[in-house]
């Protein structure tokens, strides 16, 4: 492990691929990976950086059909949770039926070339279904999520969660507007953000320290509503794929004291994903 970490952090945004012959990808599926990237090599990873629990978010690759993802949460039921892709008419039966396997939440993607994007009145009467379960939202887009999709969002009854600190382009500085508007939603309680995909927001490549300040910047004005994950395995990645143990080594950059790295690898994954309190550091505070 490059760094040192306390029990029970947690890598909040990975994916899981195949295996295909078990698991095949869907026949509509926007990409499909050339390797597979099974549970088991996901585990060991995660061992390795000192990373205790996990959430899997729900690839496009696979589809609306969640068995990839409920497989890998069933082989390490207390530690690892999902997020899952559905159709917004999805049945009641269902959400609770995933919600017992380990889900916590549904993620819309609004990026271009990850396939139809469901509107968000729908989005949002979905949400109020999602509420009693204690589900949220999460989700993916490029800059103009934040201005055109998102506001939206501030109508949610449940948390909304925006992906990879909203695809800024670290090149733009901290004072761009897509930047400012991604504070100005995150001012509201209701929205937090995960500060993953530095290596998708960077210009410089590694190690990322045109995008580090953005992490810093959120970690320090909203460190209760942040969330870390590494996006193993880099799925649709246009530069050269990270080194994992170089993702990790941001983390100690980016929450520079060991109250915020508590709150970032673990209190704040417990509160949102509901991990149990074996490892409370009795400072998070209720959503």
């Amino acid at each position: 492990m490059t760094t040192s970490l306390p029990p029970g952090a947690c890598n909040a945004h990975c994916h899981v691929f195949g295996p295909r012959d078990r698991f095949p990808y869907a026949a509509n599926a926007p990409f499909v990976p050339e390797q597979d990237a099974p549970r088991e090599a996901l585990y060991v990873l995660n061992d390795q950086l000192g990373l205790q629990r996990c959430v899997i978010v729900q690839s496009t690759c696979h589809g609306l059909d969640n068995s990839v993802t409920e497989h890998a949460i069933a082989g390490r039921p207390q530690d690892y949770r999902g997020i899952a892709l559905v159709r917004p008419d999805v049945a009641d039966a269902e959400l609770a039926r995933l919600d017992a396997a380990g889900f916590r939440g549904a993620r819309f993607n609004y990026m271009g070339h990850l396939g139809t994007q469901a509107p968000v009145a729908d989005v949002l009467a979905l949400a109020r279904r999602m509420a009693p379960l204690g589900w949220h939202l999460q989700i993916h887009g490029g800059v103009q999520l934040l201005t055109e999709v998102a506001p939206a969002l501030r109508a949610s009854p449940v948390p909304v969660v925006i992906d990879h600190i909203g695809r800024v382009d670290a090149g733009l500085g901290l004072h761009q507007p897509a930047f400012d508007a991604l504070r100005s939603l995150l001012r509201s309680r209701m929205f937090w953000v995960k500060v993953s995909g530095m290596d998708r927001i960077t210009r410089q490549g590694p190690p990322y320290d045109d995008a580090l300040p953005f992490a810093a910047a959120l970690v320090e004005e909203f460190g209760d509503r942040v969330v870390w994950g590494n996006d193993w395995p880099h799925p649709n990645h246009a530069g050269p794929v990270p080194v994992e143990e170089e993702l990790a080594a941001q983390i100690l950059r980016m929450a520079p004291t060991a109250e915020a790295v508590q709150r970032l690898m673990v209190d704040n994954p417990q509160r949102l994903y509901r991990f149990d309190s074996r490892f409370d550091s009795r400072m998070a505070s209720p959503l």
